[in-house]
């Protein structure tokens, strides 16, 4: 869509030997200067005026065109002020801002409770995050070069597992140094920060100790969930500072920065990976790419009822995988579906992000949970274990080290889908939204599985 819009400037700005025509040409003052969420300041104003007057009047449709206005809206500002702060822009401050201002916001009341019911309800019934998500997933891997999936698919699994083994050891080494417990720090912090998600880790593993130690799970749920929540956090900046590390002229090490290649490849067949690239794209082309991606996300919920062993996403990631190494879809849907892809990631990120914050994020929860220094040190070695290690072993299996770190590191000590979504967004590497994915889905189900073989340890503590 960038070149689109290049290609939009490029015209406006032709040379008329009439001056008078080319002044007539230009837009009125009031519609001059920086877009936010893409429109002149004055339209941006208007729309953000019509939006806070039917939300304080009652009378803001509950509709998904409701929720894109609220979240597009407040979105494109949050963006536009993160980009104007040297330094920081380059280390994820916009993405930062855009996933904490409006919980924030919501939390002193200067937010429309009104506003916020029709973004939860865009969110958690309208299915906005699956849309986003699932639409990246099928862009990215049927625009991924065959070869690169094959090889990098097997590899994946060594900072993956490897990641998870090294962080629990490493979390509970440091809770038994500092009192904690070494099983307490596994389990209460570690393992809930590394099952990529509430719905996989906080949720079921508060009922897990519940039943290992006879009590009731909300006396688990607001550590477990702090934890997650105080992670996120740290993984969206460090995910900005491996942003920022990778404008600098020289790499670190040798393999340090693929810039959005994942591995260090040195055959041409490869050589392109899963870097985004630049397309022109007819309003037909992005329709079918909408399709395969819906198709592709029916196919996955379709499995996951069948085939519960693997979650919905996970499905349709190896379906996705399956079309595109068979090649059962021509080239030019292949390049539809990347194209679409590209489109929902430009325009809708801040949107989403505003989104989750309203609907996920109880800085309540996070006030409380920085109150604790004991807290706030196991989380970070957790999180900076998870990345360090699995940049490490990432890099010893020849992917580039930052982004192993991001993913399987970071985005497994996220918040998961929306997580994912933020991390890779300050990151600027959305396009690695299908690794993600898959290391929260598999990972977290492996999370899951060895937490409940240690949970009854709750009781005895080592």
């Amino acid at each position: 869509m960038s070149t689109l819009h290049n290609s939009d400037s490029a015209s406006t700005s032709v040379h008329h030997p009439d001056s008078t025509t080319e002044t007539t040409n230009r837009p009125p003052l009031l519609l001059r200067g920086p877009e936010l969420a893409g429109l002149p300041p004055a339209v941006w104003l208007v729309g953000a005026a019509v939006l806070l007057a039917a939300a304080l009047t009652d009378h803001l449709p509950t509709s998904l065109l409701s929720g894109f206005a609220i979240t597009m809206v407040t979105g494109g500002l949050l963006m536009w002020i993160g980009k104007q702060v040297p330094v920081l822009r380059d280390c994820g401050l916009p993405t930062i801002l855009c996933t904490f201002v409006p919980a924030v916001l919501l939390f002193a009341g200067a937010f429309p409770q009104t506003a916020e019911g029709v973004v939860s309800g865009f969110v958690e019934d309208g299915g906005f995050l699956d849309f986003l998500v699932i639409t990246i997933i099928a862009g990215s891997i049927l625009g991924m070069p065959r070869t690169l999936l094959l090889r990098a698919g097997p590899r994946f699994a060594v900072p993956l597992l490897g990641c998870l083994t090294l962080t629990f050891l490493i979390a509970g080494a440091v809770g038994s140094l500092l009192g904690f417990g070494f099983v307490q720090a596994i389990l209460l912090v570690a393992a809930p920060i590394m099952a990529g998600g509430l719905g996989i880790g906080a949720v079921p593993m508060s009922e897990m100790y519940a039943g290992a130690t006879g009590g009731n799970p909300d006396a688990f749920m607001g550590q477990l969930m702090s934890a997650v929540v105080v992670a996120n956090i740290l993984c969206i900046v460090i995910a900005g500072v491996y942003n920022g590390l990778g404008r600098r002229e020289k790499q670190l090490f040798v393999g340090f920065d693929g810039h959005g290649q994942l591995m260090r490849a040195q055959r041409r067949d490869i050589g392109h990976d899963t870097a985004p690239g630049r397309n022109k794209a007819t309003y037909t082309a992005l329709g079918q790419g909408l399709l395969i991606a819906g198709l592709l996300f029916v196919l996955g919920e379709l499995l996951g009822g069948l085939l519960p062993v693997l979650h919905p996403y996970a499905w349709t990631i190896i379906a996705a995988a399956i079309v595109k190494i068979a090649g059962l879809l021509p080239r030019h849907l292949e390049e539809a579906s990347t194209s679409w892809g590209a489109m929902v990631t430009q325009l809708f990120v801040p949107a989403l992000l505003v989104a989750v914050s309203l609907t996920y994020i109880d800085i309540a929860d996070v006030l409380t949970s920085l109150s604790s220094p004991l807290f706030l040190v196991l989380t970070a070695v957790t999180v900076l274990s998870a990345t360090l290690t699995s940049g490490l072993l990432g890099w010893l299996v020849k992917f580039h080290f930052v982004e192993a770190a991001i993913t399987p590191g970071l985005v497994m000590a996220d918040t998961g889908g929306s997580g994912d979504v933020a991390v890779l967004s300050a990151a600027n590497r959305m396009h690695l939204m299908p690794f993600a994915a898959l290391t929260n889905r598999l990972g977290g189900a492996v999370v899951l599985f060895v937490t409940s073989m240690i949970a009854p340890l709750l009781a005895t503590p080592l």
